[in-house]
């Protein structure tokens, strides 16, 4: 089990709301939790809207308790998912249920609602609670925030109900409520590649919400990368040309450094992206992301760049603080990876280039580039507090690592100007 997972199934507290990502592990936790509780005599009862979660569920139990039932211990109901110890009150039950009346004259030790935020409010205030008095039962709400395409098949009146009360529950407002919130990442078992799959079809709002599981209301003018356009720029991955101009961002620091590395049509063609939009003369594609984490030498860093651009000429690297990471730039160098110093020394001027070419539709970004995307959709302004506006400032900057290497090398282009020769007179470049 991953760490959260541990944390809810072995949690002491007699209220539990779970705010999670999809695919991070709530419903197999859960069914831990539910089987743990069901070997010391409790009566479980777990209820999801749709089979698929309930099949998830029961799968789980039936797997961790398939000794026992075989030796005939237990007896199992395959047709209503009932697990029961014989003339006892022990028993694992999991039923679907969109409506409150789906649970009425059922009772439980321990009370699990899946997906709680499809269901609608009286799952939970009218019926879910009753369940428990005979016990004094305890209740584990899951849930995970909802998108557009998601309320739209709630039951619920208020979509966000199931995010409101996990707020309350966070502020201590219901009393003895443990809330535990945690993204799909979080899940170390889900591959990079089944994340990528998984949200390339995702708006970054849908991305936020669902995959990183942040659901609090915000404008998109507060997003520092609100002008880009997901909806035509987010694109399929496709082999990157090889007579493109290439090149790479990075950004240092011995334990989170990080990478991306991005091309540019020199045209005259304008080859189609997956939805029909054309990557024109002078677009650029960022095709590779690089987030190695801690423990890695300058050669180390300097041999993994060489394999992501395998059979690429790069045409320039630039990355650190104009003043202060020559000696970085050097080490790399004498490595055998030239890295410049972006030529604008300050943020904000580097930022306003960055959102420059976005507004522009000038660069697109490989769909299967979560960690990119995430930090696009998490990264704020700062708000002022007296008008609830965006400052100049972003917030927590220094948190967001592939984003200064985007914006160190995208900075050095301008947004209204694309002057191949020149580029290529000044290059230096690196052939792998």
């Amino acid at each position: 089990m991953h760490e959260p997972q541990q944390r809810f199934t072995t949690s002491p507290a007699k209220r539990i709301i779970i705010k999670a990502g999809r695919r991070g592990g709530k419903t197999v936790g859960i069914a831990k939790r539910a089987v743990q509780r069901f070997l010391r005599g409790r009566r479980q009862l777990y209820g999801a809207p749709t089979d698929m979660q309930v099949d998830t569920f029961w799968y789980e139990v039936c797997q961790a308790l398939r000794e026992p039932i075989d030796a005939g211990i237990f007896r199992k109901d395959e047709t209503r998912h009932i697990i029961e110890r014989a003339g006892t009150k022990q028993r694992i039950r999991a039923k679907t249920c969109w409506n409150a009346n789906t649970l009425r004259g059922d009772f439980a030790a321990d009370l699990y609602l899946d997906e709680f935020q499809l269901m609608a409010e009286d799952k939970w205030e009218e019926v879910g609670a009753p369940t428990l008095l005979d016990n004094n039962g305890d209740p584990v709400l899951i849930f995970t925030p909802p998108s557009l395409h998601s309320s739209g098949v709630s039951k619920a009146r208020d979509p966000r109900h199931a995010s409101k009360l996990f707020t309350r529950a966070q502020d201590g407002e219901l009393g003895p409520w443990e809330a535990i919130h945690f993204s799909s990442h979080a899940n170390p078992f889900i591959s990079s590649e089944a994340l990528g799959l998984l949200t390339q079809d995702m708006s970054l709002d849908s991305y936020r919400r669902e995959i990183e599981a942040i659901d609090e209301e915000i404008e998109q003018q507060w997003l520092v990368y609100g002008m880009f356009n997901e909806q035509v720029c987010k694109i399929r991955r496709f082999d990157i040309p090889k007579h493109w101009l290439h090149y790479s961002g990075h950004d240092f620091g011995s334990a989170n450094p990080a990478a991306l590395f991005l091309s540019q049509n020199p045209g005259p063609e304008e080859p189609k992206s997956n939805k029909g939009a054309s990557i024109r003369k002078g677009d650029w594609v960022i095709w590779a992301e690089y987030m190695p984490g801690a423990g890695l030498s300058v050669a180390d860093h300097v041999a993994r760049f060489k394999e992501i651009a395998y059979n690429k000429i790069i045409t320039r690297s630039v990355g650190g603080n104009v003043h202060g990471e020559d000696e970085i730039r050097q080490a790399y160098s004498a490595h055998g990876w030239p890295i410049q110093a972006p030529k604008l020394d300050k943020i904000g001027p580097q930022i306003d280039r960055v959102i420059g070419l976005h507004r522009l539709g000038k660069i697109h970004i490989f769909d299967d580039l979560h960690n990119l995307l995430y930090q696009m959709a998490n990264c704020l302004w700062v708000i002022d507090k007296d008008d609830n506006r965006p400052t100049s400032k972003v917030d927590n900057d220094a948190r967001w690592h592939l984003l200064a290497a985007k914006r160190y090398i995208l900075s050095d282009f301008t947004p209204e100007t694309v002057r191949m020769d020149a580029i290529i007179v000044k290059s230096t470049k690196i052939k792998h």
